[in-house]
């Protein structure tokens, strides 16, 4: 093992843009879904639970689809595919 590169000099392509990229669209999709949801209970409040569900399930798919990112990621860069 000791003949190995470590895994970020020996991967070819670069992945922390692509890392930076997909966090800073999670942060402004949540701020943005979390500010429609806060807009919408000041508009009707009665269904305030109803929004809530719905924002804290589509919060939760965001996440999941980020995590799936930095699985993506992690995999390229130590499975190093292009070595």
């Amino acid at each position: 093992m000791a003949d190995r590169d470590p895994p970020q000099e020996g991967s070819k392509i670069r992945l922390d843009p692509y890392w930076a990229i997909a966090s800073i669209g999670l942060g402004v999709g949540q701020g943005t879904a979390a500010g429609q949801a806060v807009e919408g209970i000041a508009r009707q409040p009665q269904a305030e639970g109803k929004i809530r569900g719905t924002l804290l399930l589509s919060l939760a798919f965001m996440e999941a689809l980020t995590i799936y990112g930095l699985v993506v990621a992690l995999a390229l860069l130590f499975a190093n595919p292009f070595a």
